[in-house]
C-alpha cells in the first residue's frame, strides 16, 4: 500500500537556492475534496532547465499529467502519513481535467539536494504568494531529520495550508490577521 509520510516547514529567506537540483512549473486542480481527508488531484507539470549541471535528461524537461489520489492514513499509522496512488495521464486528459474546477494552485517546484529524505520546495504563485513551504517526504515518521536554517515553523498537520485547502481558500482571501499570523 503507497504510504506518503511527509512533514512540511514555512520558509523564510532565499538560502535554499543554493540547493536545487530541479526545478518545474506546476497547476494542479481538486476534482473532489471531502472533510474525511480524501482528495481527487490532476497535476499539469512543466519541468525547467536549472541552468547548471542538471540530473535531467532531455525527455524529463517534456510537459507531464498525473492523477493523484489521496486517503486518510490507515488507523495504526502516524498522522503525517497518508495514503497516495499516483498515475501518468496523458497530457491532453490533464488539461482537459484541469478545465473542470476552478479550485487550483500554481507554483513553481524545486527539487532540493539535503539529506534525510526527499525534499522540495514550493514557491506559490497567483492568490498564494508569496507563500513558500518545503516539504520532505520520508521513510518511516520517526526518521531522524536535521532542518536546515530557513525552514522557521513546522506546519505539518495545518490542514488550512494543505494544497487542496489553498485552492479552495486561497492565501488572499485571508484575513491580514490570519497571514500576519502564518508569515510573520
Amino acid at each position: 500500500m503507497p504510504l506518503e509520510i511527509e512533514r512540511r516547514f514555512l520558509v523564510s529567506g532565499q538560502a535554499w537556492r543554493s540547493r536545487v537540483r530541479w526545478q518545474a512549473r506546476l497547476r494542479q486542480g481538486y476534482l473532489v475534496r471531502s472533510s474525511d481527508g480524501l482528495t481527487l488531484r490532476v497535476r499539469l507539470s512543466q519541468p525547467e532547465a536549472t541552468g547548471g549541471p542538471s540530473s535531467c535528461g532531455a525527455s524529463e524537461l517534456l510537459p507531464q499529467g498525473w492523477l493523484t489520489l489521496k486517503l486518510p492514513p490507515p488507523q495504526e499509522a502516524d498522522p503525517i502519513a497518508r495514503l497516495e496512488f499516483e498515475y501518468p495521464i496523458p497530457l491532453g486528459d490533464a488539461e482537459a481535467l484541469l478545465a473542470l474546477t476552478d479550485r487550483q494552485v500554481a507554483k513553481r517546484r524545486y527539487g532540493l539536494d539535503l539529506p534525510g529524505g526527499d525534499w522540495v520546495l514550493d514557491v506559490f504563485e497567483g492568490a498564494n504568494a508569496p507563500l513558500v513551504l518545503a516539504e520532505v517526504e520520508l521513510p518511516c515518521a520517526d526518521h531522524p531529520l536535521r532542518l536546515p536554517p530557513w525552514c522557521v515553523r513546522e506546519l505539518s498537520g495545518r490542514h488550512e495550508l494543505s494544497n487542496a485547502a489553498l485552492a479552495e481558500r486561497p492565501l488572499e482571501l485571508w484575513s491580514e490577521t490570519e497571514r500576519r499570523e502564518l508569515l510573520g
